[in-house]
């Protein structure tokens, strides 16, 4: 399984690559495949400020939903219009194509404050 140095992870399974004040969120592979064939991903909050594991949207895989959660507090700037055609790129890109969201950190500290790539690993090795 894959768990790329550079971005950050939360335990609910989300990752971050922040760039400046921008961050990109979406799910781990490890995610990923627990969840099997994604169908369709839901993101309603495009324009909204959330706080900290909020609820941005959901993934619907073949024989589930699950709640996204933002890792940090911010505003929704975008969402990958991909998804909606090809919900499936989250399944076979997860750290590129399949990214979910692009957002505005109120507070790029916090991102330090998420589970490194080796922290990651320990905890879905457990």
């Amino acid at each position: 399984m894959n768990f790329p140095s550079n971005l950050r992870y939360t335990k609910d399974h989300e990752w971050v690559l922040l760039e400046g004040n921008i961050a990109t969120v979406g799910i781990t592979e490890f995610a990923q495949r627990e969840l099997g064939d994604i169908v369709f991903v839901d993101i309603p909050t495009v324009g909204k400020t959330l706080e900290a594991e909020e609820v941005f949207g959901t993934v619907e895989a073949v024989k589930t939903v699950s709640d996204l959660f933002l890792p940090v507090a911010g505003k929704i700037d975008s969402v990958n219009a991909d998804l909606e055609s090809e919900p499936e790129l989250v399944n076979s890109d997860p750290y590129g194509e399949g990214w979910m969201v692009k957002m505005t950190v109120k507070n790029p500290a916090d991102v330090n404050a998420l589970l490194t790539a080796d922290q990651y690993k320990a905890l879905v090795a457990e």
